[in-house]
C-alpha cells in the first residue's frame, strides 16, 4: 500500500474553479439531518464488540515534521511513517503502536539537508519498503536507494531492495500483505518518466516480471489508481484516458497477468452531465476480484467485477449530486475480511470537517464516521481488518499527524 503523500493540493485550483462557477459543492438531494442520525450509528456487522465506531487516538511524529507515506502491519500491532520538517533539516523514519498511537522508535534522522525518506507500504511478512532520497553536494535532484525494514519491528534498516531498472520513482505499492508476491507501479525517470509494473518478492530483494505500460494510457496526469487481485494473479489498474476531461471518455479498467504480462482492459461508468473525469482512487478485494472506484466530476463510487470485467453498480456519495466535484471520493481502502471499501471524503456533503463512507461489496451503504481533517487528494487510509481499526492521514493538528478510527 503507497500512502505516500504526494499529491493533497492537485486539483484545488479547478476545484475553486468549479465552485466559483456553481458546478460543485455540496448539493443535498435528501435532508443531511436525517442521514446523519440513520448512518452515523453501528450495523449488525459493524465494529467489533469492544469498539464502537469513530475516532481514536491522534498520532504527532515525534520531530513534528510532515509525514511522508505510512502503513501499518495487517497482522500485528505495528507501524512505520517517514517525516521531514519542510524547510529544515529534520528527518525520521519513525515506528509507533497501531492501538496506542505512541511512537516506539525514531532512526534515520542525520544530515536532512542531503538526506529524506518516503515509507512506500508494508509487504508480507510485516517487511517495509522506504525510499531513501540522497541529494548529492551541488545538486538539487535526489537518488533513489530502497532500503527495507524486515521486520518494522527491528526499527532500524535491515536490508535493500533492488530495481530491475536503472533510477525509478516508486509511485505506488499495491496492498498485499498476504503473500510474498508484490506489485510496484513506478517510473522511469530517465526515460520521460515512462511507466512499469514491478513484480517483486521484497524481503528476498527479487524480481519476477517487470512489465512496460503505454506512456500514452499510463502517464502520471492520468492518475492511474493501483490494487492487486491476489486469487487471479492479477494487478488492477483504473484510470481516467484523457487526464480527466471534462465530458470526456470513460475510466478504464484494466488487469495485468503478473506471470505473462497480458492484459484485459474495459471501460466505466462516466455518469453526469461533466462525465466521470478522473478516477481518484481504487482498491480491489484480493480474493473476490470485485473492485471500487470514485471519481471526480460526478461524486460517484463505482463497483465492478474484474472476473466478469463488467460494472456491478454505482452509487452516489450520501448528500452529493452528480455535479459535486467539491465532495468527490479520494483514496479507498479495502477490508477483504469484512468484505467492505472505506472511501474518504475531503468535504463531508451531509456536514463540516472530512468523512470516510463506508461501503459493501454490493454498493450498499454501511455506515459513515465523521470528524477527519483530510487534505485534497487524500490517500488510502491503513487497515488491519481483524481489529475493525485504520489509520488515516492528516489529524486536527495536520499534516504531522495520524487520525485512527475504527469502524
Amino acid at each position: 500500500m503507497n500512502t505516500t503523500i504526494t499529491n493533497l493540493f492537485a486539483g484545488a485550483a479547478m476545484a475553486a474553479l468549479l465552485v466559483t462557477a456553481g458546478l460543485a459543492g455540496p448539493v443535498a438531494p435528501t435532508n443531511p439531518a436525517q442521514f446523519r442520525a440513520s448512518h452515523l450509528r453501528s450495523y449488525p456487522y459493524g465494529p467489533h464488540a469492544n469498539q464502537q465506531a469513530g475516532l481514536g487516538k491522534v498520532l504527532t511524529t515525534k520531530d513534528g515534521g510532515q509525514i511522508f507515506g505510512f502503513d501499518i502491519d495487517q497482522n500485528g500491532d505495528d507501524g512505520v511513517l517517514a517525516s521531514a520538517v519542510v524547510g529544515g533539516t529534520a528527518v525520521s523514519v519513525e515506528t509507533f503502536d497501531q492501538d496506542t498511537g505512541k511512537i516506539t522508535s525514531s532512526f534515520a534522522t542525520k544530515n536532512g539537508a542531503k538526506n529524506s525518506y518516503g515509507v512506500d507500504g508494508i509487504a508480507a511478512g510485516d517487511v517495509a519498503l522506504v525510499t531513501h532520497y540522497v541529494t548529492p553536494k551541488g545538486s538539487i535532484y535526489a537518488k533513489r536507494v530502497y532500503a527495507t525494514m524486515d521486520p518494522v519491528t527491528a526499527d532500524a534498516f535491515t536490508g535493500a531492495w533492488t530495481s530491475p531498472v536503472k533510477d525509478i520513482e516508486v509511485e505506488e505499492l499495491a496492498e498485499n500483505q498476504s503473500t510474498t508476491t508484490s506489485v510496484l507501479f513506478a517510473i522511469e525517470l530517465q526515460k520521460q518518466d515512462d511507466p512499469i509494473l514491478v513484480v517483486t518478492n521484497i524481503a528476498a530483494n527479487t524480481v519476477s516480471k517487470t512489465i512496460k505500460l503505454n506512456p500514452n494510457l499510463f502517464a502520471l496526469g492520468n492518475g492511474p489508481q493501483l490494487g492487486q487481485y491476489i486469487a487471479a494473479n492479477e494487478a488492477f489498474i483504473a484510470e481516467s484516458p484523457d487526464y480527466g476531461a471534462v465530458g470526456g471518455d470513460p475510466p478504464i479498467n484494466f488487469t495485468f497477468d503478473l506471470a505473462t504480462g497480458k492484459s484485459r482492459q474495459f471501460n466505466g461508468y462516466n455518469n453526469g452531465p461533466f462525465h466521470a473525469g478522473d478516477v481518484n482512487g481504487a482498491a480491489v478485494d484480493p480474493n473476490t476480484g470485485i473492485a471500487a472506484t470514485d471519481t471526480e466530476l460526478n461524486a460517484q463510487v463505482e463497483l465492478y467485477d474484474m472476473n466478469a470485467q463488467k460494472g456491478i453498480t454505482f452509487v452516489q456519495l450520501p448528500c452529493t449530486s452528480n455535479t459535486a466535484q467539491l465532495n468527490s471520493g479520494s483514496g479507498i481502502a479495502v477490508d477483504p475480511v469484512n468484505k467492505l471499501f472505506l472511501v474518504t471524503e475531503t468535504y463531508n456533503a451531509c456536514g463540516s470537517g472530512s468523512a470516510l463512507i463506508v461501503y459493501d461489496e454490493a454498493g450498499n451503504l454501511i455506515e459513515t464516521i465523521t470528524g477527519f481533517n483530510f487534505g485534497i487528494g487524500e490517500p488510502a487510509p491503513a487497515l488491519n481488518p481483524s481489529k475493525r481499526m485504520g489509520w488515516a492521514f492528516s489529524g486536527p493538528g495536520g499534516v504531522s499527524q495520524l487520525q485512527q478510527f475504527f469502524y
